[in-house]
């Protein structure tokens, strides 16, 4: 009934190629590792994860744009929904570490064991 159109890439995101998304993507996730395994505070390695986070959620929607396919942001969707939630879960947990400790230094988590 409907002739059969080729999705093609709009023309926005034809000026920028894809390598340029993966080098960018791959920069901030690097970025992301380094911050949680070299940082101590617990707020900065919860901005670590996020930019981990971010970085895959840009390279999701640079290969959905240029598939032509709304499966990439679909999944960035429930991503950021759950990177919501993980950070509400851990910035109150990190607040209630720091009412019992007056520290938010993660070294100081090891004499929470049993």
């Amino acid at each position: 009934m409907f002739p059969q159109v080729a999705p093609s890439i709009p023309q926005v995101i034809q000026l920028i190629p894809l390598n340029n998304y993966l080098w960018l993507s791959t920069a901030l996730f690097v970025i992301g590792i380094v911050g949680v395994l070299t940082r101590r505070n617990a707020i900065v390695v919860f901005m670590s994860i996020e930019l981990m986070l971010n970085a895959v959620n840009l390279l999701l929607v640079a290969f959905s744009s240029y598939r032509s396919d709304p499966t990439g942001q679909v999944f960035v969707f429930f991503i950021m929904a759950v990177a919501a939630a993980e950070v509400a879960v851990g910035l109150a947990i990190i607040v209630m570490i720091y009412r019992n400790s007056r520290s938010i230094d993660i070294g100081f988590l090891n004499k929470l064991k049993f």
